[in-house]
This record gives structure tokens, C-alpha cells and sequence, in this order.
């Protein structure tokens, strides 16, 4: 993910039109029936500030993935839900990881619901808009295509994570076992 965020800095700031072109968004958008972004055919000061927090993001999730595998675990899992010693027995016992999913798979899946319902000609276009004009821009190929490659992407890191998180609390109360039979 953060190779795919530093790579859209470097064409949001230098070449937006590559972006809005590629085939994937062009299907994506066929498929949705989505208008083509119109704001991303050339290079401006949006595209560059959307460049510049992608490549924030890029950046970001790249050292936190640097980071010892315990204290990554506890950053990405606090992404969703805190996961704290105390829950590794109930979590053994009941099988059960993470259950509630991260901010983040939400939030892209939210974008992702918006972008299709309230394209032009979709179910939530209307005569009357909540906000008539802030969020016109939002309903396009690039922004459905974008939302959708993330929501799928952190829902394959979910559940990464939350098969980690079995194993680390198997191997904790393993080692708690272990422990015990000691003394």
C-alpha cells in the first residue's frame, strides 16, 4: 500500500491525466456508469495537495511497517479495535480475533458506497443536494476506482491481521503456559 500511495503522489503531482487514464479506471467507471474526472487532465495546485497526502500516507504507512512486529501489530491494530493481553485467553477460547473492522476499511467503503450513490443519474441524485456543489466532484471514475482498490486492499490487510493476531495470542498463552509449569 505504500509503494501504491507514493506511486499516485508522484502522477498526481506530475501527471494527473495518466491516472484518470488507465485502463482500470476507465473500467471501473464504464462499469459504474461514473463520469471521467475532468478536474485531473492536468496538472494543478488540487492535484498537487492530493499528491502531497498521498505521499504523506505512502510515507507513514512505510515506517510503521519498519517497525518491530510487536509494536507494528499494536500500531495497525489500533487502526480498528486495541488488542491488550487480557482478551488473549478469551480470544483463544471463543477462536475469535478482531471482530469489529478497521477505520479505515470502513472508511473507504463509505467513500465507495457515496461515490455510486450519488453519481449523476444514481440513487441519491436528486433535485435537492444536501450540499449542492461541495460534493459534485466526488462521483467520478478516479475517486470510485481509487476507494475501491484501498477498501479491497485493507480488507486483505484485515484479515491478515486478524489471522496474526490468533497466532500471537495462541503463542502468548502458550508461552503463559509455560511459564506456569515452570514455577
Amino acid at each position: 500500500m505504500s509503494f501504491f500511495h507514493l506511486s499516485l503522489a508522484y502522477f498526481f503531482i506530475n501527471a494527473p491525466q495518466k491516472i484518470a487514464d488507465q485502463n482500470i479506471v476507465l473500467i471501473f467507471g464504464a462499469a459504474m456508469n461514473l463520469p471521467r474526472a475532468k478536474a485531473f487532465m492536468h496538472p494543478s495546485a488540487t492535484s498537487a495537495f492530493l499528491g502531497l497526502i498521498m505521499g504523506f500516507l505512502g510515507i507513514t504507512d512505510l515506517t510503521a511497517v519498519s517497525l518491530p512486529e510487536e509494536i507494528a501489530l499494536y500500531h495497525w491494530g489500533n487502526q480498528g479495535i486495541f488488542f491488550r493481553e487480557e482478551f488473549a485467553d478469551y480470544l483463544v477460547r471463543q477462536s475469535l480475533s478482531c471482530p469489529p473492522a478497521p477505520i479505515r476499511l470502513l472508511m473507504f467503503f463509505g467513500i465507495v458506497a457515496y461515490t455510486y450513490i450519488f453519481k449523476p443519474g444514481g440513487m441519491g441524485s436528486s433535485s435537492v443536494s444536501l450540499l449542492p456543489g461541495y460534493t459534485e466532484g466526488l462521483a467520478n471514475s478516479v475517486v470510485f476506482t481509487w476507494a475501491f482498490i484501498e477498501m479491497v486492499s485493507w480488507f486483505w490487510i484485515y484479515v491478515t491481521l486478524r489471522d496474526q493476531r490468533r497466532e500471537s495470542a495462541i503463542r502468548l498463552m502458550e508461552k503463559r503456559r509455560a511459564e506456569e509449569e515452570s514455577l
